[in-house]
């Protein structure tokens, strides 16, 4: 897989990098967005560490949002795995809490005696500074849902066969306490490993970004 990957990464070369703050007017309403952190390098250029979509019509722009902007970790699992990384690392046993979905009002009612909001408003702050300060991204468009999910797949798939895409010893993901993360050097639990693009389909979706 490390030959499909190199091409993705080449590819992504070609795409307007985006860094906070952004200028959403630049990103499209519907696509995938693929992330790099500082410091990880992998086909002689930035390392792609996380892949992601959206499902509703346009979303992409708002997903990002809830990865970079929303202080809500229970709306963005990506934002969810850096605080468990930062908690983690520091032997913060904050990370229990940290753990709890309080999506829903019946587990905000169970578990607000429990949680000290406060704390838990710094730990979202601390996410948020990192993930500004240390991600950047690149987009392009897919109109289709369906095309979306399966791109998005075999491009997770791609990455995480690949033997070239090794995180760094400082890698912040190196702390986390999900081992999928750690095996993969990616920010990913989901569709690793599966069936990544071969040399037809990777064709298409040169073909897909090049227009």
């Amino acid at each position: 897989m490390s030959k499909e990957c190199n091409i993705i990464h080449k590819l992504t070369e070609k795409l307007e990098r985006h860094s906070f703050p952004f200028d959403e007017s630049n990103i499209p309403l519907n696509g995938i967005y693929i992330l790099f952190q500082k410091g990880e390098n992998a086909h002689n250029q930035d390392r792609i560490v996380r892949v992601g979509t959206h499902t509703g019509d346009n979303q992409l722009r708002p997903r990002l949002k809830q990865h970079f902007l929303n202080e809500n970790k229970d709306r963005s699992i990506f934002r969810k795995n850096i605080g468990r990384a930062l908690l983690n690392k520091n032997k913060d046993p904050f990370l229990q809490f940290w753990e709890l979905d309080l999506t829903t009002r019946k587990a905000r009612e169970t578990y607000s005696t429990q949680i000290d909001s406060q704390y838990q408003k710094k730990i979202e702050i601390d996410v948020s500074k990192y993930i500004q300060e240390n991600f950047s991204f690149c987009v392009f468009e897919v109109q289709s849902k369906e095309e979306r999910l399966e791109i998005e797949k075999k491009i997770i798939s791609t990455v995480s066969w690949c033997f070239e895409c090794k995180q760094s010893a400082d890698w912040l993901g190196n702390y986390s306490p999900k081992k999928k993360i750690i095996k993969s050097g990616l920010w990913l639990v989901n569709e690793l490993y599966k069936t990544p693009f071969d040399v037809i389909s990777i064709k298409k979706l040169e073909k897909l970004i090049a227009d």
